[in-house]
């Protein structure tokens, strides 16, 4: 039996990106962002069951990216939906691990250490999330104004996010909604604690040219 499946989504299209193809597709030295984030798993843990959720038009471009490179990882790729919820909502059909995970395709410095972390905690939680410590001054906007909050009630959420995989499947059999943000707030819907543990810093989700020039410094100074 299959321990853990992986969802990787990326179905954006990086409107913030200002880019021709979707980010997740964009070159870091020399190799699409996306092509990093699938190396990354597999290396951690090549035993585990790795699906990417890719929009149906760009299946054909991601062939030719795995050729280019010559990228033998076995993994399934599955059509993304209208929204994300319901591109994993596809690809949970064909998880068979006990464990699933979600993690963003453009979150490509995602450490071992907080994959080690999180994939830990499962065997005494149903569901894992890294976060991270505010660490800049925040304020709620209200009625037009905005005041001042405790930055230490407050945590900045990363992907992956960790289930069991019975949880995370059950949470998936509800209606979609606006109100839905992550994984976790749809299993939290069906009244499961979300356990948190530390992720690493450079866990960034590149959306930004600024966050692409930061993610190629990270991924330079982890090849030498």
């Amino acid at each position: 039996m299959v321990t853990h499946s992986i969802i990787i989504t990326a179905g954006g299209i990086g409107k913030r990106m200002e880019s021709e193809i979707p980010k997740q597709f964009i070159e870091i030295c020399g190799k699409p962002i996306l092509l990093h984030t699938l190396e990354l798993f597999y290396h951690f843990d090549s035993s585990m069951e790795l699906f990417i959720t890719l929009p149906e038009d760009w299946k054909s471009y991601w062939n030719e990216i795995l050729e280019k490179n010559n990228c033998k990882i076995h993994h399934q790729v599955i059509s993304g939906g209208e929204e994300r919820y319901h591109s994993i909502q596809n690809a949970l059909e064909f998880c068979s691990g006990k464990y699933i995970s979600v993690h963003d395709g453009v979150r490509p410095l995602v450490s071992a250490s907080t994959l080690k972390k999180c994939f830990e905690a499962l065997e005494n939680h149903a569901a894992v999330v890294p976060v991270l410590n505010v660490k800049e001054s925040i304020r709620q906007l209200e009625n037009g104004s905005s005041h001042a909050v405790n930055r230490n009630e407050f945590k900045l959420i990363h992907t992956p996010q960790c289930f069991h995989a019975s949880i995370l499947k059950k949470a998936y059999q509800q209606e979609f909604h606006e109100r839905i943000t992550d994984d976790a707030s749809l299993v939290e819907a069906k009244g499961v604690l979300i356990h948190l543990v530390e992720s690493n810093e450079e866990n960034i989700k590149i959306t930004t040219p600024n966050d692409l020039k930061i993610a190629e410094l990270f991924i330079q100074d982890k090849s030498k």
